[in-house]
């Protein structure tokens, strides 16, 4: 599958994948300053320097990076990042420093990965009462697992 995406900066690196079987490509903050400081407890929108045409019914989902969070304690703001097939804007990642230090970003930083995802069109079908399962109601920890 080809996805179209357009340079908004010249320095925008765009996403790459650490190995041949990497189903997240990394993405890379687009600091033209050269860095920018993240105290504690602080959320900034990182700019990638770019923009997607994701195909219809795909859509990037935006996800940690497992060395940053555990190693500089930053992680994407929102969890899940969600890039919908039909945005064309510049796209940007809110990263949030979870650490009781100042983490350091820097231009070209890798900062989160994209995993490019098919989804489901749906609509929701309002009704009197649901079918009964064995599980009903029960939930958060429920199933005894």
């Amino acid at each position: 599958m080809e996805i179209q995406i357009k340079k908004l900066r010249p320095e925008a690196i765009l996403p790459t994948r650490g190995s041949a079987q990497a189903a997240g490509y990394d993405l890379y903050a687009c600091l033209p300053e050269g860095e920018l400081v993240l105290q504690p407890g602080e959320t900034r929108r990182i700019n990638l320097g770019y923009a997607l045409a994701l195909p219809e019914g795909y859509f990037g989902a935006v996800f940690a990076r497992s060395g940053l969070s555990t190693k500089q304690g930053l992680r994407p703001a929102n969890c899940v990042g969600v890039v919908d097939s039909d945005y064309r804007g510049e796209n940007m990642v809110p990263i949030h420093n979870d650490s009781a230090v100042p983490q350091v970003i820097r231009h070209g930083d890798r900062i989160a990965q994209m995993v490019v995802m098919p989804y489901l069109r749906v609509e929701f079908c309002e009704v009197e009462a649901l079918d009964e399962t064995e599980r009903g109601e029960g939930g958060f920890g429920s199933t005894g697992r």
